[in-house]
C-alpha cells in the first residue's frame, strides 16, 4: 500500500541552511524537493566522481575492462597470423631481400591439396614449402602463369610470431593480476560512492532551495511519511525555523514510499522497474507478486529447478554464492524455487522425468498432477489460459474501482460497463460450468448483465454528451476491446508453451544421457553424469531468463493495459546519512 505523506515547508535563515539541511540529513526521513541532475559545475563533478567510481567497481569486479579487451583482441590476432605462418617455416626475411636485390623474385602462393597439380614442378620454377593435407604451400621464383592466386610475403616467420605472442600473454597475465590486486579497493570505492550520493542530495537540496527577503531567509520543501510527523515536529520545535506541515494532497504530487508484508516488499524492485503510482493510485505490488511468482513458476514448471533455486538463493543468501547481479536477491530467489518447486509437482516434471509416467510415483500423488484434455484441449494450456482469464479479471476490477474513486461512478459508468459485461460474463461461465446456476436461469442473468452494461457502454459513457455520439464512441470502444483482449488472453499461452518447452528439453537431455551411458560399461558413467550437468544447466539457465522475462511482460502490458495503471510517481527518496 502508499503510505500517507505529510508535507513540510521550512523558512530557515540562510546562514543556518546547511545547520538545517544536516539536522534533515540526520532524521533521515524527509524527501526534500531537490533537483535530479547537476545544475552547476560543483554538482557535476559529484555526479562524474560518482560514475566513475562506479565504472571503476564495475571493471574491477569483472576483472576486465576495454585495455584488456583490447589486448586480448592484439592476442588472437597474432595468435591467427602464427597459424597462417607456421606452414611457411622459419624462412629468413633478409636472404629473400637479398635475391630480390639480384633481381629474383620470390612468389608466394597458397592452394588447396586438390588443386595442386602434380605436374606443376616440373612445368614452373617451384618449390613445395609444405603440405597439410588440405593445403599445399609453395613459392616460385621470378613471374609465371601459374594458375594460382598469389598472397603475400609473411610479414614474420614463426619464431618471430612466437616471440611476439609470448610477449603479449605476460603482457595481459601481468595486467589482469594488476586488476585482481584491485579487488580490496572495493570497499574504498563502494564508501565514496555512498558518501558523495548523501554530499550530492544535500548540495542539491540546498541550491534547489529558493531564496527570498534578498537572500536572507530560504524556503524548503519536503515530505515525510505520516507516522513521523510527531517526531519530526518535536525535531523542528527545537529548531529556530519556522515550519508548517500538512497532510500531502495529490496535487502536490508527493513522492511515493510503499508499505508492504515481507513478501510482498520483496518484489517491490519491480514495481520500481515499470514506475511508482502516483498518490492516488492503487499498489499494485501485492498482486504483482503472487502473479509474477505464479507466471515465474509455471514457466519453469520443473520441480526439480525449484529445489535448485531454493539451494542457489540460500547460498547467495548466506554468503555462499558470491554473484554481484544477484546481490542482496537470495530471499526472492528462494521463493521463487519453492514456487517453481510446488507448481513443478503440480505439472509433473522433475529434471525432465515426467513423474505422471514414472512407477515409483504414488497415486496420490498422481492425483494432484494437471495432466489429460478438457474440451479437447491440452489441460495445461487451459490452466494457463484460465490464469490469464482471472488475471485480466483483476485488472479490470481494480481499473473500475479506482475510476469511481477518481472520476465519481456518473463519469465511469463506460468502464463498469465493460467490468460487468467481462468480469459477470466469465462468473457466469463458470458459474454455467459448475452447476451454480440453473440452466434455466442463465440466460435471464445474461440478458441482465448484457442490458445492464450495454447501457454503461453506450448511452451513458460520456454523460451529457449527443447520445449518437456515444454511441459511436461505444462501438468503437467494442472494436479495441474485442480484438485486445482476445490478444491479451491468448499472450498467456507462453506460460504453457514455456513450461512445455522447458519439461521436453530436460526429457531430451536425460534421453541423450542414457544414449550415451549405454547397457552398463563402468567408464560411460562419466559422460552421463557431464551429459545430464551440461545440458540441465543450459536448461535452467535458458528457462530461468524465460521465466523473468515473460511474466514481466504478461503483467507490465496485460495487466497494467487493462488496469489503467500509470506509473509516474515520484519514487521517495529521503536525505539521510
Amino acid at each position: 500500500m502508499i503510505e500517507k505523506m505529510t508535507r513540510y515547508s521550512f523558512i530557515v535563515y540562510s546562514g543556518d541552511r546547511e545547520e538545517f539541511l544536516n539536522t534533515i540529513q540526520e532524521q533521515g526521513v524527509i524527501d526534500i524537493k531537490r533537483s535530479e541532475k547537476a545544475v552547476d559545475e560543483k554538482s557535476v563533478q559529484m555526479f562524474q566522481r560518482i560514475a566513475a567510481a562506479r565504472e571503476d567497481m564495475e571493471t574491477i569486479r569483472k576483472g576486465v575492462d576495454a585495455h584488456l579487451i583490447a589486448l586480448r583482441t592484439e592476442e588472437k590476432a597474432l595468435e591467427d597470423r602464427l597459424e597462417q605462418t607456421i606452414p611457411w617455416g622459419n624462412f629468413e626475411k633478409d636472404k629473400i631481400e637479398a635475391l630480390a636485390d639480384h633481381g629474383i623474385n620470390l612468389h608466394f602462393y597458397c592452394v588447396p591439396a586438390k588443386s595442386f597439380k602434380k605436374e606443376w614442378p616440373e612445368e614452373y620454377p617451384l618449390e613445395v614449402v609444405s603440405d597439410t593435407g588440405s593445403h599445399v604451400y609453395f613459392v616460385t621464383a621470378g613471374e609465371c602463369d601459374i594458375p594460382a592466386k598469389e598472397i603475400p610475403m609473411p610479414s614474420a616467420n614463426a619464431d618471430e610470431l612466437q616471440v611476439m605472442l609470448d610477449a603479449k600473454r605476460n603482457e595481459i597475465d601481468r595486467y589482469a593480476a594488476s586488476l585482481e590486486a584491485r579487488k580490496s579497493e572495493l570497499p574504498r570505492l563502494e564508501a565514496l560512492v555512498k558518501d558523495t550520493i548523501s554530499e550530492l542530495n544535500v548540495y542539491l537540496a540546498g541550491v534547489t532551495g529558493e531564496d527570498a527577503a534578498e537572500g536572507s531567509i530560504c524556503v524548503f520543501e519536503g515530505y515525510a511519511p505520516e507516522a513521523d510527523k510527531e517526531r519530526l515536529c518535536a525535531v523542528f520545535d527545537g529548531m529556530d525555523i519556522y515550519y508548517e506541515a500538512h497532510d500531502a494532497t495529490l496535487e502536490d504530487n508527493p513522492p511515493i514510499k510503499l508499505r508492504n508484508s515481507r513478501f510482498a516488499g520483496l518484489f517491490e524492485s519491480i514495481t520500481r522497474m515499470y514506475g511508482m503510482p502516483v498518490y492516488d493510485e492503487f499498489d499494485p505490488t501485492p498482486l504483482l507478486a503472487i502473479f509474477f511468482l505464479l507466471f515465474f513458476a509455471m514457466c519453469m514448471g520443473d520441480a526439480g529447478y525449484g529445489i535448485l533455486l531454493v539451494l542457489i538463493g540460500w547460498g547467495i543468501s548466506k554468503g555462499k554464492l558470491k554473484i554481484a547481479m544477484f546481490e542482496g536477491l537470495g530471499p526472492i530467489i528462494m521463493v521463487l524455487g519453492v514456487a517453481t518447486f510446488v507448481v513443478g509437482l503440480v505439472l509433473g516434471t522433475f529434471f525432465g522425468i515426467d513423474l505422471y509416467q514414472a512407477t515409483w510415483v504414488p497415486d496420490a500423488m498422481k492425483s494432484f498432477m494437471v495432466r489429460g484434455k478438457v474440451a479437447g484441449y491440452d489441460a495445461q494450456m487451459v490452466m494457463a489460459l484460465g490464469v490469464g482469464v482471472l488475471h485480466i479479471c483483476l485488472a479490470m476490477i481494480f481499473k473500475a474501482v479506482y475510476a469511481v474513486r477518481r472520476n465519481g461512478f456518473a463519469n465511469s459508468l463506460s468502464t463498469c460497463g465493460w467490468t460487468l459485461l467481462i468480469v459477470g460474463g466469465v462468473l457466469v461461465a463458470a458459474a454455467a460450468l459448475l452447476k451454480f446456476i440453473p440452466s434455466e436461469s442463465i440466460k435471464w442473468v445474461v440478458i441482465a448483465i448484457g442490458a445492464i452494461s450495454a447501457l454503461g457502454i453506450f448511452i451513458f459513457n460520456k454523460p451529457g454528451r449527443n447520445p449518437l455520439l456515444n454511441v459511436g464512441a461505444g462501438l468503437w470502444d467494442t472494436y479495441q476491446m474485442a480484438t485486445g483482449l482476445l490478444g491479451d488472453v491468448l499472450s498467456y499461452i507462453r506460460l504453457y508453451a514455456l513450461g512445455l518447452a522447458g519439461g521436453l528439453l530436460g526429457a531430451a537431455f536425460n534421453t541423450l544421457a542414457l544414449m550415451v551411458r549405454g547397457d552398463s560399461p563402468t567408464w560411460q558413467w562419466l559422460p552421463f553424469v557431464l551429459v545430464l550437468l551440461i545440458g540441465h544447466t543450459l536448461n535452467l539457465l535458458m528457462s530461468c531468463l524465460g521465466a523473468f522475462v515473460h511474466p514481466l511482460r504478461l503483467n507490465f502490458v496485460e495487466f497494467f493495459k487493462n488496469s489503467g495503471y500509470e506509473g509516474k510517481g515520484l519514487r521517495y527518496n529521503p536525505l539521510k546519512k
